[in-house]
């Protein structure tokens, strides 16, 4: 109980007047054993204690959505909440005038994505044989082998919209934006 308690006592020693604010419980119980006259005050340690535990909980937020602030700006985040939203530029050609006649080579390749086309201008045909739509196609290879070109003809042969995205647009430092950010633009 004592703990809780400051004590506030001024006496004269050797001609020197002397206070004391603050006095350890076994003290304050040898001064009331020998009756020593000396006042009580209540110690307040409630805003003492939210100061002390809240201002730097408070600090330490500030800074941190400072600095995340100028990292978005920096980054062109746009906000913690736009970070699956999908930054890409997106060029959609809906007549890109590429058809397979224009790919030369890659014979299989084109063969393969003429049967995609064929069950993108008719999928009931298909679809009564039990076949489902493709959810894409991915098309590997070092640069300058006619990727993008194929692309192009398959969407200029099914006459559909092309969309021409770099892929670098998608690399991220969390794990899974960059698979949000394409789910984003679909």
């Amino acid at each position: 109980m004592a703990a809780n308690w400051r004590f506030a006592r001024s006496a004269r020693i050797s001609g020197r007047a002397v206070a004391a604010t603050r006095v350890e419980p076994a003290l304050a119980e040898r001064l009331d054993r020998y009756n020593v006259p000396y006042t009580r005050v209540v110690q307040s340690t409630f805003l003492r204690d939210l100061v002390s535990w809240v201002a730097p909980a408070l600090v330490f937020f500030a800074v941190w959505y400072f600095l995340f602030r100028r990292f978005a700006e920096k980054q062109g985040l746009g906000g913690f909440m736009s970070i699956g939203k999908s930054r890409a530029k997106v060029y959609v050609e809906q007549d890109t005038g590429v058809t397979f006649a224009d790919v030369a080579g890659v014979d299989e390749a084109k063969e393969e994505l003429r049967e995609i086309v064929e069950f993108l201008k008719d999928p009931q045909r298909y679809g009564r044989l039990g076949a489902r739509v493709p959810k894409g196609v991915l098309l590997v290879g070092p640069p300058g082998t006619g990727k993008t070109l194929l692309a192009r003809a398959v969407a200029g042969e099914a006459k559909v919209p092309f969309f021409s995205i770099s892929g670098s647009e998608f690399v991220e430092m969390f794990v899974g934006v960059g698979a949000a950010r394409v789910r984003d633009l679909f």
